[in-house]
């Protein structure tokens, strides 16, 4: 699954996780921390939706 940034169109791909972040790689989203921001425009995690 994918999940898009409303704000900024920033896409988090669970198959990639985001490990700049220190999310690894198939980590689904709601395993994601809660407080996750966008690493591009810093939003929080309730601003993205399912692509």
């Amino acid at each position: 699954m994918k999940y898009v940034c409303e704000v900024c169109g920033w896409v988090y791909d669970e198959e990639a996780g985001y490990p700049d972040g220190g999310i690894a790689p198939g980590t689904k989203w709601e395993d994601v921390p809660e407080d996750f921001e966008c690493p591009l425009c810093s939003v929080g995690k309730d601003q993205f939706v399912e692509e």
